[in-house]
């Protein structure tokens, strides 16, 4: 049976040309790192804050760089003493025009900062504007931690990083297809199930953090118009347990790095108080071809896959195409 939404050559194309790009961002990185940096700094809104912060974990947890993620807005507003010469800051822009990240560009190369830019049109301002611009309409997750790979790999504190590699350009495009192939029948399931939910609550942790805090906001509440919450799983226990029933929706994600055991925590408690929530684990999917120690890099890329899958299914049951929105980008705000 053909599935929803989904073209598996296009979807095998896209990771491998995003991974294709690793000679660029290598060049680029290496450059940086001959001529020196004080820290590095992601900047987004939305949904590359989101994958900001997903890159900042991952630093977090492997590497002594100084490194954070910065939200353009709020930047724009408190500013950051940290960014000025030396910095390096990483952003992605679909269209580009996205005003906060243009702003926040100017403002923290006006600090001295150098940025290089994921801009997927680059004719336009942004792209431009950035010191190093890279353009390619897919990926964002992957290619920020590309970067951040070789950063680490540089500093010499990932030493199995060409073998990494190796794994992801032979085998990564294919498993997260079979990921969705996989994933199919649950999200057909979950969307039946859920498709008109008056609210529904996303518990992550680590490198899903950021999958559960874009899926709640920008998949579930921009693009299908239902209410969410998100909350990371350490913070689960301080207050919003408390407003969790029998017949509360809550779906927690739950990925491969070193925060797992906060979701797990969150996992082991949640059959005592709710009859109505589910488990999305990304050690349920083969990866095929990849070794254990690297399925902490790529969890995320797995939750995505599957993510796909609900959302396909849940736009045929709301019937409500994801592309349609109310307000953003339709007023000025």
């Amino acid at each position: 049976m053909e599935m929803l939404k989904f073209n598996e050559q296009a979807q095998i194309d896209s990771v491998n040309g995003a991974l294709a790009l690793r000679g660029k961002i290598n060049e680029i990185v290496d450059g940086i790192c001959k001529e020196g940096y004080t820290n590095v700094c992601w900047l987004g809104i939305g949904g590359t804050w989101a994958s900001s912060m997903q890159a900042t974990v991952h630093m977090k947890e492997m590497s002594a760089i100084e490194t954070w993620a910065e939200n353009a807005a709020e930047y724009l507003t408190t500013g950051n003493k940290r960014i000025g010469k030396g910095t390096i800051v990483i952003t992605s822009s679909v269209t580009g025009s996205t005003i906060e990240v243009v702003q926040a560009v100017k403002k923290a190369q006006d600090a001295g900062a150098k940025v290089l830019g994921f801009i997927d049109i680059d004719t336009t301002e942004l792209a431009k504007m950035v010191d190093y611009e890279i353009a390619y309409s897919a990926n964002e997750q992957l290619k920020f931690f590309m970067v951040a790979d070789r950063f680490m790999f540089n500093n010499g504190e990932f030493a199995d990083y060409e073998r990494m590699y190796e794994e992801f350009e032979k085998y990564l495009a294919v498993a997260l297809v079979e990921v969705e192939k996989k994933a199919d029948d649950f999200g057909k399931e979950f969307a039946k199930k859920h498709w008109n939910d008056e609210l529904h609550y996303f518990v992550g942790a680590g490198n899903q953090w950021g999958a559960t805090y874009s899926y709640a906001m920008c998949y579930w509440e921009e693009q299908l118009w239902i209410k969410t919450k998100s909350i990371t799983a350490p913070e689960f226990f301080h207050g919003m347990f408390e407003i969790v029933t029998r017949d509360t929706p809550v779906t927690i994600f739950v990925g491969e790095d070193a925060q797992r055991s906060l979701s797990e925590r969150v996992v082991n408690f949640i059959p005592r108080i709710c009859k109505n929530y589910t488990v999305i684990d990304t050690k349920d999917y083969e990866l095929k071809g990849i070794s254990p120690e690297f399925r902490s890099h790529i969890s995320h890329l797995v939750m995505h896959a599957v993510n796909n899958r609900i959302d396909a299914h849940m736009e045929e049951e709301t019937c409500h195409p994801m592309e349609i929105r109310r307000y953003y980008r339709k007023l000025n705000y």
